[in-house]
């Protein structure tokens, strides 16, 4: 079963060879890593705090100058090339992996960063469609690229707002502003406590001999995106409310549980419900930052356990085979916590385990779940990574 130990510096050197087999020159190499959301789901929309952290799946990119204005792509993830011009990038969502490095380029250039023609061979190995991040790991690697073949630099707090963008105007998927911040600032044997609302963050330790075990249930339920928009209008019916009787909030992240308990009867039972979680969701963040600091590992545990409840529950977005996943770990030697993580529907969980238990863990968990669904897991096993950056191959 899959796993993060991949040896970088082989990784590195292959694709340095491959472009210089391409294109007859010596290329820079980037990569950005995907990320998992330990604890704090729904809350990044709602001004509140989440607790992400890189991990060792990058997207890499070997980059070389152009004499031309040209953009020449090539991706061996989808063994599939492409090519723009810097003058004429604009253009509807083509529902396509290009998008997000066309969107990326647009947006570096109208906020007045030009740039270059350039050569991109780009390989992926962010796994597609678990809820890791794929695409904010693309996004960064490309605009790392492309500043450095142009002699630019950005901020990379302006890199992070700009890859967002990128994301919402050119793939069309309204995200937050988690995944990119944590595959730009992320720290190696870190967490990352981010208030959404300020952009403040704080890097956390996560003990040595702890892995964050991720658990693909290979499953994608069809009504996630509906739903996803649904659970986001009840949190903005939620606020209209509670704003006439506390005019000073501007989101969830403002309300306190007892707020919502003295004017439960002004909301609806759904809404209530979709309010309660993000409020003791983002109570949760708080809590698990303070037990990650102390070094509790019982007490975060716990709380994982109480974020998934919470999200099955009174957000309702867990199903059948998340709650299996959870449920099987729960019952695991060895293991602190577990939760589904992502928007819901299916995707993955979060499994905090003791770093002696874990193949017993991947082991046990594998063939219970198969046994009950038929569906044999992907198991990637993790720790906290470094985020982006210049890669330098030993055979530069």
């Amino acid at each position: 079963m899959p796993s993060t130990t991949v040896n970088s510096e082989s990784v590195a050197d292959s694709l340095y060879e491959r472009f210089q087999q391409a294109h007859g020159a010596q290329p820079r190499i980037f990569r950005a890593p995907g990320r998992v959301n330990l604890i704090g789901e729904h809350t990044d929309y709602n001004d509140g705090f989440v607790m992400p952290a890189a991990i060792g799946f990058y997207t890499w990119i070997a980059v070389g100058p152009r004499a031309d204005r040209i953009l020449h792509v090539h991706s061996e993830q989808f063994a599939e090339t492409t090519e723009f011009s810097l003058d004429a990038l604009s253009g509807a969502t083509r529902k396509h992996w290009s998008d997000y490095v066309r969107g990326v380029a647009a947006l570096l250039q109208a906020a007045g960063h030009p740039l270059s023609g350039a050569n991109l061979l780009i390989d992926g190995q962010v796994p597609l469609g678990a809820g890791l991040s794929s695409s904010a790991s693309l996004e960064v690697s490309t605009a790392l690229a492309l500043l450095a073949i142009s002699k630019s630099q950005v901020p990379p707090l302006e890199l992070v707002k700009l890859c967002q963008r990128a994301e919402h105007q050119y793939a069309g998927t309204r995200c937050g502003i988690m995944d990119q911040f944590v595959v730009t600032f992320g720290h190696s044997g870190h967490a990352l406590l981010l208030d959404c609302r300020s952009l403040d963050f704080k890097s956390l330790p996560i003990p040595e001999n702890v892995r964050l075990v991720i658990c693909n249930s290979m499953v994608k339920h069809e009504l996630a995106a509906g739903e996803y928009n649904h659970r986001r209008a009840d949190c903005e019916t939620g606020v209209k409310i509670l704003q006439r009787e506390l005019p000073g909030i501007r989101a969830l992240r403002d309300v306190t549980l007892g707020n919502l308990e003295e004017h439960r009867k002004k909301l609806s039972d759904v809404v209530c419900r979709r309010c309660r979680h993000v409020i003791s969701e983002n109570r949760r963040v708080l809590d698990a930052a303070e037990a990650l600091q102390s070094g509790d590992l019982n007490r975060f545990g716990q709380l994982m356990y109480e974020s998934h409840r919470s999200l099955r529950g009174d957000y309702e977005v867990s199903c059948r085979e998340l709650d299996l996943l959870v449920e099987l770990a729960s019952a695991s030697e060895g293991v602190y916590g577990a939760r589904m993580t992502g928007g819901g529907f299916g995707g993955c969980t979060i499994n905090l385990v003791r770093d002696d238990a874990v193949e017993g863990f991947r082991r046990r968990v594998a063939e219970a779940y198969a046994k009950e669904t038929g569906i044999t897991p992907d198991v990637y096993i993790c720790s906290a990574a470094e985020g982006a950056g210049e890669w330098q191959a030993s055979s530069a």
